[in-house]
This record gives structure tokens, C-alpha cells and sequence, in this order.
């Protein structure tokens, strides 16, 4: 399903900022609310982000102020408001963005339903209130999705794709392609209260909550040590100051009620609230002109104790998301990354990244601590007490919640790592946080192959160290400034290593963890085998740089998916599921994050073990001159189409971070 025209139910300041992010991905937009006031406020919001942007890129030097003047102009124009239905007709995509009440959303969605043509998706920003009860409003529910923004929307990079118990795995994929348009990061969850990343961020600062009513703590005095501490971006009182306390007590109160004692509900918050005290909009919550609102507490505040009781709470969570199947371990990672601003960057954790740095078995014995004081609310959770015995203790040890190289001893390659295992080997991708393919990666991706060929390996995994890709594709600014002569030649080198892969040597089994997109799909395609984690994301999008894949995606591809899937995957450049990507052919097998190098290395074993003569015949075989032949063209054709103007126009805009205007040359 494709997106050409999208509509937004709700004109308060989400609404507003859902309209200005989706025209500003270049679509029409229609803004609907139910007074004139409202719809004055929401295009008045959307005016304001865009005029911040534009200021900001003129001063960046990205745009003159003439630029700025026309591009905001333009994007405005692309909202339409209405005070009825009149134009969705014919949208695609409805996001409702009205109060959170389930009865408000029913009724918006059944009229939705009757409004709409029957390929649209009815989308609603709820952060946390069912789906699947929300879907039951319409004779459409299998077209019924959770697209969850943060706030402000016009910032926050995170939107989470909620599935509801009716929601089609081609409405999931649709929703996904739509939130990646609009220049976001999606992670997919199941329907259930909280959904992902409010569900875990609640449980973690409601013991903080707890502990402040219940110790009589000073307020200002816990957002202070909390902000000393280092665990978070904001300090919870603080947060929730911005967030809104209505909006957040309706949050926690929703949570309590559905998972009991894990949550609490701030009782002091419920006062402000019922006194008009909802935080920066109004001019005071928690705290106002600087001052803390409620009476100030005496106790003492051992900051170090408040930071371990969030961190390991976030983290019993988070295990409680991943064991019940709401979301895979790396989007949850991604999502408290993306919406909760734990960025490894400015040295915040994710809960499983952290565990894992932390030492899985020092975060048992932590919790058992914390058990014998507090109760099952921090009963350390079955997941982790299984890595911890089986000896999977994070970082130190090589794995934990995810799996991290232990190179050989003695030299290695800068980019790539080689791990031996008896006749099996790991080539680690280490290519910062995206893994994108530079020249320096093909020279030691080839160098590694070589080198576990010379010591006898007879099968070679090829993984990524980071847990966010395992490769985002070509390093696109270092190869546009390679001159035509260089640029040939590292296609060449290229086509080389990537021929190598699935000719001869160590069969090659490819361990996908998360993104593998352009060159990095293209690298998954020429290995023998294809394993990829729940998580793994795929895609050929060359195509929107004004380009073609050039490492063998306009060959390999349809002889893995077919020439049709080929075809639409290659001309649409868009994103693609792990589930999908099995049902496609694109990849052999779909396991558990967790799981993926253990799986990948049990086929490396498999394949190690079997007739060499009879496997490298069996690879050759399978090869055959069309391809050479096609591998050739693609060559030929790449180097033609990079020297066009549109490839230059591509290139140029997906660095700019700014829409392409492609004029056919």
C-alpha cells in the first residue's frame, strides 16, 4: 500500500506537529478538528516548527533565506484544514490524535470507517490504550494500527508501530514504510497497556515516586541526584513538568491498573492535578518559578540507591516486554535510545546494553538484593537468570543480551575482526554504529576472508558488532568524493570480494542482527547463507538517491525472490521485514535476536563438517554464466548512472538531509 495523500483527526499541539512532519516529508495533509479555534492552533503549531527548522538550515548554510521563504511557504500549503470530512475521501493514512479516551477514539474511528476508501489505514497516537479495542470500532480492524508519536513530535525521532490482535502483517509493514517517509525511527510492538517504551520508563520512575512519598524526600533534592547520577536525560519530576501531569497521570494510571504493584501512582501528582497544576502549560507543577510546589520532604537522599532502583526496575521490565513477545531486544533497546533519549553517545544505556556492560551476573545478585527488600516487584526475571547460568555474562564474556566480538590475538584489520572457532570463524563488522561500507571495509572484509582461508576455516559467519545495523549500506559522502577512475575500481573490488563470498573459500553464513540496507543487503545476498534476527531490516533504496544498487542487487536479488518481487523491492527502495524477507526468500531462517549467532554458528559447524570437494562443486554449480553476464551490466550501467545529474542531485540530498528534485538527466 502506498501513501499519496494522509489525514490527521486532532488539532492540538501532537496533532499540529503530526500534520508539520508529514507535509514536511513532501505529502498532502488534511488537519481536521471540531472548532475553528483548534484547527487555528494546529496550523498556527505547524507554521511555528516550520519557521524553526528553516532558521535553523539558513544558519547552517543549507538554505538562503530566499529558500527558506518558498520551502516554508510550500509546506504549509500542503495542510489542509476542515472542520468536517470534506477531503478523506481519497487519503491513504489517518492518524487520530484526539484526547485519550478509548470512547472518544471509537467514535472517531467508526466515523473514520465510514469516510474513508477501504484500502486506507486508520492509524491512531494513542501511547497506550488498545488497539485492538480501537479496531473493534470499524468492519476494517486487519487495517487498524497503532503509529505512536512522542512529544514533541516534531523532534522526537521514535514512533512505535503497535499491532493490534486483527492487524495485518501488510498493514505493520505499510505503517513501518509510512514512519521511515517521514524521516522517524519505527519499532514494532504487540497491543498491550503501555505498549514499549512508556510501559518500561513508568516502572522505572515509579520507584523513584515511591520512594520520595514514602521516605519524605525532598523533590527538588531526588531530581538533582537523579540528574548527578547520570541515568537519564532529564530528571523525572522535571520530565514530567514538560510532558504535562495530567497526560502522564492518565498514563500511570492506566499502567497501575493493568500490571498492580509495578506501577505507582504519584499521590502528590494527583493533587496539582485536580488543582489545575499540569506542569510548564499552565506555569507550574512539580515545581514553579523554581520552587518545588509540595510540601518539601526531610529525609535523606542517597542518590546512588534512587539510580540503582530506576535502572534495574527499567530493566525487569524491559525483560517482562521482551519474555511476553510485545517486542524484540533490539527495538526496545532502540525505542528507550529513540524516545527516551538513552543515547550510548552521550554515555546512556539502554537497559540491555547497560546489563550487559554492567555484568549480567553482578545485575542477578543486585536484584536479589533488591528482592529481599522490596518484594517481587524486583524479582530478577527468567531471562536473565538463564544467560547468567549459562555463563553469558555480557561484554566481559562475549555475550549477554547481545553477542560482541573477541578478536584473535596478534594484528587485525581496523573495519572488520576475525574471530576463530576450530574450522569456523566470525567476521565481525566494526565499522562504527551503521557498519556502512566503505573502501577501507571491502579491503578488510576480503583480507579476513583471506586469512581464515589460509588457517584452514571451513566456514566463515560474517556479523556486525554493533547492535543497531549490520550495515546501513555504502558510505555514501566517501564514495561521492572519489573520483570516476577511484570509484571504478572500488566497484570492481567490490564485485570481487562479493563474487569470492559464494564462489569459494569458507562457505559464508550471514548473522543480520538489524538494518542491512544498499551495499549491506547486497553483501547478505552474496553469502551462501542468510540468518536474520526478528529484528533485521532489509532494502535495496539506491533508487532514491537517483542510483542503482552496484554490487550484484539488480542480479542476486531476483534469484533469490523472484524477478518480480525483485523488480518492485529494487524501483520502490523500501524497507523490508524480517518475516517478510522469509516469506520473500530473501533469507533462510527468522530467529530470536537473542538467538542469532548461535544459530548462525550451529549452520557454520553443519557446513563445515560436510565433503569439501562436494560443497565447493555444489557452490560453483549453482552459479552460471547469466549471472557473470548480468553482474557485468550492472557494472557497466552503475558506472553510467553515477555520472548522471540526478545521481549527483541524489547523492546531494540525501546528504542535505532534504527531498530530491529530480529532473531526468
Amino acid at each position: 500500500m502506498f501513501v499519496v495523500k494522509a489525514a490527521v483527526v486532532g488539532a492540538g499541539t501532537m496533532g499540529g506537529q503530526i500534520a508539520q512532519a508529514i507535509a514536511a516529508a513532501g505529502y498532502d495533509v488534511v488537519l481536521k478538528d471540531v472548532s475553528q479555534e483548534l484547527l487555528d492552533a494546529g496550523i498556527a503549531t505547524a507554521r511555528d516548527v516550520t519557521a524553526t527548522r528553516l532558521r535553523r538550515s539558513v544558519e547552517q548554510g543549507k538554505l538562503t533565506q530566499e529558500q527558506a521563504d518558498a520551502d516554508g511557504g510550500e509546506l504549509v500549503a500542503r495542510i489542509t484544514p476542515t472542520l468536517t470530512y470534506d477531503g478523506f475521501g481519497d487519503v491513504d493514512f489517518v492518524i487520530e490524535a484526539v484526547p485519550e479516551r478509548l470512547e472518544i477514539k471509537q467514535a472517531v474511528f467508526a466515523e473514520l470507517d465510514a469516510v474513508t476508501p477501504g484500502h486506507a489505514i486508520l492509524a491512531s497516537n494513542t501511547s497506550g490504550l488498545s488497539i485492538t479495542e480501537i479496531g473493534d470500532a470499524t468492519v476494517r480492524p486487519d487495517k487498524v494500527v497503532g503509529f505512536h508519536f512522542f512529544y514533541p513530535a516534531s523532534v522526537m525521532p521514535l514512533i512505535e508501530v503497535v499491532r493490534g490482535d486483527e492487524t495485518s502483517r501488510d498493514t505493520v509493514a505499510a505503517a513501518f514504510r509510512f514512519a521511515q517517509a517521514l524521516r522517524k525511527q519505527p519499532i514494532v510492538c504487540a497491543d498491550a497497556p503501555g505498549f514499549v517504551v512508556n510501559r518500561i520508563l513508568v516502572s522505572g520512575i515509579a520507584e523513584i515516586w515511591r520512594a520520595q512519598e514514602r521516605r519524605r524526600l525532598s523533590i527538588a533534592a531526588v531530581d538533582e541526584a537523579i540528574a548527578a547520577a547520570g541515568i537519564s536525560p532529564m530528571p523525572p519530576y522535571l520530565l514530567v513538568d514538560l510532558l504535562g501531569l495530567d497526560t502522564v497521570m492518565h498514563l500511570a494510571d492506566h499502567l497501575e491498573a493493568s500490571y498492580g504493584d509495578r506501577m505507582y501512582v504519584h499521590r502528590g501528582m494527583v493533587e496539582l492535578v485536580a488543582a489545575g497544576r499540569l506542569g510548564a502549560k499552565t506555569g507550574g507543577g512539580f515545581f514553579a518559578d523554581g520552587e518545588a510546589s509540595l510540601p518539601e520532604g526531610d529525609g535523606d537522599v542517597d542518590g546512588a540507591e534512587l539510580a540503582e532502583l530506576m535502572t534495574l526496575k527499567t530493566l525487569v521490565e524491559a525483560c517482562l516486554v521482551l519474555e511476553e513477545g510485545i517486542s524484540t531486544m533490539r527495538e526496545i533497546d532502540l525505542g528507550l535510545m529513540a524516545g527516551a533519549g538513552l543515547d550510548p553517545r552521550r554515555g546512556l544505556l539502554p537497559p540491555f546494553l547497560k546489563a550487559d556492560v554492567t555484568g549480567l551476573d553482578v545485575v542477578l545478585e543486585r536484584l536479589e538484593a533488591l528482592e529481599a527488600i522490596h518484594g517481587e516487584r524486583f524479582a530478577p526475571p527468567t531471562t536473565l537468570r538463564r544467560l547468567v547460568a549459562q555463563g553469558r555474562l555480557g561484554v566481559a564474556s562475549g555475550q549477554g543480551f547481545y553477542a560482541y566480538a573477541r578478536p584473535d590475538a596478534g594484528e587485525q584489520a581496523d573495519t572488520v575482526k576475525l574471530e576463530t572457532r576450530g574450522d569456523v570463524a566470525i567476521a565481525w563488522l566494526s565499522n562504527g554504529q551503521l557498519n556502512s561500507i566503505s573502501p577501507a571495509v571491502i579491503g578488510d572484509l576480503a583480507t579476513v576472508r583471506e586469512r581464515a582461508a589460509t588457517a584452514g576455516v571451513r566456514a566463515l559467519v560474517i556479523a556486525s558488532s554493533s547492535p543497531l545495523a549490520f550495515s546501513a549500506g555504502a558510505d555514501i559522502k566517501a564514495f561521492s568524493q572519489l573520483d570516476e577512475a577511484a570509484l571504478a575500481a572500488l566497484v570492481e573490488d567490490a564485485h570481487a570480494l562479493f563474487d569470492g563470498l559464494g564462489g569459494g573459500g569458507p562457505v559464508t553464513i550471514a548473522a543480520v542482527n538489524a538494518l542491512a540496507f544498499g551495499g549491506g543487503n547486497e553483501l547478505v545476498m552474496a553469502c551462501d547463507v542468510r540468518i536474520a534476527a526478528k529484528s533485521a531490516v532489509f532494502a535495496q533504496p539506491e533508487i532514491k538517491l537517483g542510483i542503482i544498487p552496484g554490487w550484484g542487487g539488480t542480479q542476486r536479488l531476483p534469484r533469490l525472490v523472484g524477478a518480480g518481487r525483485a523488480l518492485e523491492l529494487n524501483l520502490l527502495g523500501d524497507a523490508l521485514l524480517a518475516d517478510d524477507a522469509h516469506a520473500f526468500g530473501l533469507v533462510n531462517r527468522v530467529v530470536p535476536d537473542h538467538e542469532l549467532l548461535d544459530t548462525a554458528l550451529a549452520w557454520a559447524r553443519r557446513l563445515a563438517a560436510q565433503a569439501p570437494l562436494a560443497v565447493d562443486a555444489i557452490r560453483q554449480l549453482g552459479s552460471d554464466d547469466e549471472l557473470v553476464a548480468g553482474l557485468a551490466a550492472e557494472r557497466t550501467r552503475f558506472a553510467e548512472i553515477t555520472r548522471t545529474g540526478d545521481a549527483g542531485e541524489g547523492i546531494s540530498a540525501f546528504l542535505g538531509k532534504r527531498a530530491a528534485r529530480w529532473a531526468g538527466d
